[in-house]
């Protein structure tokens, strides 16, 4: 049964990968409109579950944090009391645990739900809103999402009154002081921006030529996963692979770790299109956002039209460095004139008043349903083993033991041989195919 808002609320997360992980975990922390008290994190098996060294490093704690499917998670739902759940997964996996919670929960008592998105929405708009709705609040990271995500859900006929302006929950550190010695320039990698060996030879190669330019600076490629491990998304080719034999300038460096640590020593942000950008132009540290590879919406770069943080490696090499444009960072909840510290107080507002009449929260009511998405939506349920009503299918364990040492060796194999493909037969079959 859930708790009075004024008490220290009971906070479950379910999320599907390392970052997601992150963004659900600190986002729980956030708009819990009192002192959180204890925090159940979730992680959703695939292919995405977090390693422990990416829990680590993402610097997120839990309570208590276990390994589930989906329909061990909807079983512990309706065996455990929550105050708040928030559900940090793909479009796909809100879909489906929505519809798993309503069949679960019927018309009892049940937490708040809360889901959003990771950090910048730069494709699939219109399709991962309509997946998400149905969640008590869908949270956007900034006053231009609320504005697109009101748009695409009256646009619809459904109801948008979910929609919550916020602002990305690990916005933070110590604000830049200025260059310091040595100066510091940091190239924040993605796993699947841009996708091509090409594209990511080219970039690797402007880095180093950087650092050659430059023997003074220290140079730093920061990188989000090691070989083998999986972020949100898929990396075919990770740079590690692609310094491999090649002499790099003593000043360049591949490092690891927790972005914010990385920007503490940051005197100059590039990036194709990362949320470390975001992260950075809140520290108010340069950021220079990469056309190089053209400004195209497949990049994610094209988010960051009317910045100013659109610039070139030819122009940085130079000494050029962007000056954001204020006006749209307060459009894009980068919250760099001190308004982070209220950026969650309509959130917690909207959950303590309906923590405070929980007991007469409707049931959860999605977008999608078999009347409205007969074609669409008993798929994408039985891709998670839950029939149209949101049932488990027949067959599908409500509970399972935890797995043997035996058991682990095996799906640990599973996941390595899954990675491998995506990693080293995948490409190779691609090529193949454009002889």
């Amino acid at each position: 049964m859930p708790a009075s808002a004024t008490k220290s609320p009971r906070i479950a997360v379910l999320a599907d990968s390392d970052t997601r992980w992150k963004w659900g975990a600190l986002t729980a922390r956030r708009i819990a409109p009192a002192a959180a008290g204890r925090l159940d994190g979730y992680l959703l098996r695939g292919r995405a579950t977090p390693t422990p060294r990416q829990l680590a490093e993402t610097g997120a704690t839990a309570d208590a944090l276990r390994e589930v499917t989906g329909a061990e998670f909807l079983r512990a739902m309706t065996e455990k009391s929550y105050d708040i759940l928030v559900l940090a997964l793909v479009g796909g996996g809100v879909q489906a645990m929505l519809h798993g919670l309503r069949h679960a929960w019927g018309g009892g008592r049940r937490p708040v739900v809360v889901t959003g998105y990771v950090g910048v929405v730069y494709e699939k708009l219109a399709d991962g809103l309509l997946l998400r709705h149905g969640a008590d609040l869908v949270l956007a990271n900034s006053a231009e999402d609320a504005d697109r995500f009101r748009a695409v859900y009256e646009g619809v006929g459904a109801d948008a009154g979910a929609v919550t302006e916020v602002a990305l929950p690990f916005l933070g550190g110590a604000a830049y002081a200025g260059e310091r010695a040595p100066c510091t320039v940091t190239f924040a990698a993605q796993p699947s921006v841009p996708e091509s060996r090409a594209d990511r030879t080219y970039l690797l190669d402007r880095l180093i030529g950087h650092a050659r330019r430059y023997p003074e600076r220290e140079v730093l490629l920061k990188l989000r996963s090691k070989p083998g491990e999986h972020t949100t998304h898929i990396e075919e080719l990770p740079y590690q692979k692609l310094v491999r034999g090649r002499e790099l300038p003593a000043n360049l460096r591949l490092v690891y770790g927790h972005m914010g640590e990385v920007l503490d020593r940051t005197d100059l942000l590039v990036t194709i299109s990362s949320t470390a950008a975001l992260e950075s132009l809140h520290r108010r540290v340069p950021t220079a956002v990469l056309t190089d590879l053209g400004v195209r919406e497949a990049l994610g770069n094209h988010h960051f039209l009317g910045s100013g943080c659109l610039t070139s490696w030819d122009r940085l090499d130079a000494g050029h460095r962007p000056e954001p444009d204020p006006g749209w960072l307060a459009r894009q909840g980068v919250a760099a004139d001190g308004s982070y510290a209220t950026a969650f107080d309509a959130a917690r507002a909207r959950i303590a008043a309906l923590l405070d009449r929980s007991g007469v929260l409707l049931p959860l009511n999605p977008y999608y349903t078999p009347e409205t998405a007969p074609g669409y939506l008993p798929g994408l349920l039985a891709r998670h083993h839950l029939g149209p009503d949101g049932a488990p299918l027949p067959g599908t364990p409500a509970t399972r033991a935890e797995p043997g040492p035996v058991r682990q060796i095996v799906r640990r194999a599973a996941r390595g041989a899954y990675r491998h493909g995506v990693q080293r037969v995948a490409p190779v079959i691609r090529r193949m195919g454009e002889l």
